[in-house]
């Protein structure tokens, strides 16, 4: 019976999947094979003559002080953003999700982040901590007596970007998360709470394993979206600036590409960018995939 039921419907399978499977080549398998084939090839600015030059893209890349400094600026970057949206949210998600007054309100507000693209959060941020006419900007010279010039100062860019990255991924997680704590069985919070434990007890010890697999698969996949997702931020805020203090790895690749004209070059950072990503997530899939807990 299952035979023929297969038999019957398997073309109709394969119509289904058909133009996820047109929209992955079309996006992703072409491009990355594209970029593999450019990589070992000079490129006049035009594109119109090429020259095979091996493996040099990559040995120029490998050997760059530049390229170095905005890998190590993009690692730092990334592990700061992922971890303070993937904390806010959390600390967030446990409050709203208690019985308080507002919490339908609170839940809704926090959301909202989500529903801008990392551009647009950029452009908020911007006129938020703008060192001339930013509100917030204003109040923290009033309070601390510091002056936030984001404009002037490469460590306050930097410490900008990260902000407004972090606001933007908050929506994602929290969504995650307050899915998650919706579904931690009420029974064992309050056998936790017959037995004496303390608040920080039953969230350590019973709330937080249970919800593991979804912080397992946020921190994959903020990791990812931080890692390429977040150029938007840095192209309409800094461009890199000042002083490349700013200048990820997917903002050079792009002023590389297409503000230079070096296509091969360029082609040669995607590669190894894919690759560094790839070997992360899976470092991230043994070692931090062990210490989740399915029921």
């Amino acid at each position: 019976m299952n035979s023929k039921f297969a038999k019957k419907y398997r073309y109709l399978a394969y119509l289904l999947i058909a133009p996820s499977i047109i929209i992955v080549t079309t996006f992703l398998i072409y491009p990355s094979i594209q970029s593999l084939y450019l990589s070992f090839f000079r490129s006049t600015p035009f594109g119109n003559r090429q020259i095979y030059v091996g493996i040099e893209n990559f040995q120029r890349l490998l050997t760059s002080p530049a390229y170095w400094n905005s890998l190590t600026r993009s690692l730092v970057f990334t592990a700061i953003t992922v971890f303070i949206s993937i904390s806010s949210a959390l600390i967030l998600a446990v409050v709203t999700n208690k019985k308080i007054r507002g919490a339908k309100i609170y839940k809704s507000l926090l959301i909202w982040p989500f529903a801008f693209s990392f551009a647009f959060a950029g452009i908020i941020w911007g006129v938020l901590m703008h060192p001339n006419v930013g509100i917030m900007s204003h109040y923290i010279q009033l309070i601390t007596r510091f002056e936030f010039n984001w404009i002037n100062s490469g460590t306050a860019a930097f410490i900008l970007i990260i902000i407004a990255s972090s606001w933007r991924m908050l929506g994602y997680n929290f969504i995650f998360f307050i899915a998650a704590l919706q579904n931690v069985s009420p029974e064992l919070l309050e056998a936790a709470d017959i037995d004496g434990a303390s608040p920080f007890t039953k969230f350590w010890r019973i709330t937080f394993p249970l919800i593991s697999p979804i912080t397992f698969f946020l921190l994959i996949m903020n990791t990812l979206q931080v890692f390429f997702l977040t150029f938007g931020v840095v192209d309409v805020l800094t461009q890199g600036g000042p002083a490349r203090a700013t200048d990820i790895v997917t903002y050079k690749l792009f002023r590389d590409a297409f503000l230079s004209m070096r296509t091969g070059y360029a082609s040669a950072q995607s590669i190894i960018l894919f690759v560094f990503v790839a070997v992360i997530t899976i470092i991230q899939f043994k070692y931090a995939g062990e210490k989740v807990f399915y029921q």
